[in-house]
């Protein structure tokens, strides 16, 4: 038993970084995120020992913490909904112009471009890892880096050859 929880522990350490990232991918939100990760390791550490014989057990509790993040935004979503008219609005601090300039921009690209954005330059995967995730070529991964780079420069003030507009 005790080397099962430290192959888990081992597991859980190698992969919390990229789980995180595909739930954060789908949910924008770091915190709901790191949520749906933890409810993914939850339910996979009684399953380890069916678990840890698969290829990627990690492919296995990103599916999970992915279908999470989708089931919790969703109630969030309803809750909201709810909520809106029930109280006023609690108030937060305001992120600064830099991250409101990025999520805006982000947020006008094409999903398949944002996600893969997010997931290559925010979370470190490497295109291979992308296009396993995504089930598609890794050609397909690439284009949609760059098409999303070429999308984005614009969108944050910028030219394609990197310098700064100066209108």
């Amino acid at each position: 038993m005790r080397a099962s929880q430290e192959d888990f522990a081992a597991f859980y350490d190698a992969t919390w970084r990229r789980t995180v990232a595909c739930a954060y991918a789908v949910l924008g939100d770091l915190g709901a995120a790191e949520e749906a990760a933890q409810e993914a390791y939850t339910k996979a550490w009684p399953r380890w020992s069916t678990i840890s014989s698969y290829d990627d057990p990690g492919a296995w509790v990103r599916q999970v913490a992915t279908r999470q993040a989708i089931s919790g935004w969703r109630r969030r979503r309803t809750a909201r909904k709810h909520l809106t008219g029930a109280r006023p609005p609690d108030s937060a601090p305001a992120p600064d112009e830099n991250t409101l300039a990025l999520v805006a921009a982000l947020k006008q690209l094409p999903e398949a471009q944002r996600r893969a954005l997010v997931l290559h330059h925010l979370a470190g995967f490497s295109v291979a890892d992308i296009a396993a995730s995504e089930r598609c070529p890794e050609g397909t991964v690439k284009a949609r880096l760059s098409r999303g780079r070429a999308a984005l420069v614009p969108l944050l003030g910028g030219t394609p050859n990197g310098e700064p507009t100066h209108a």
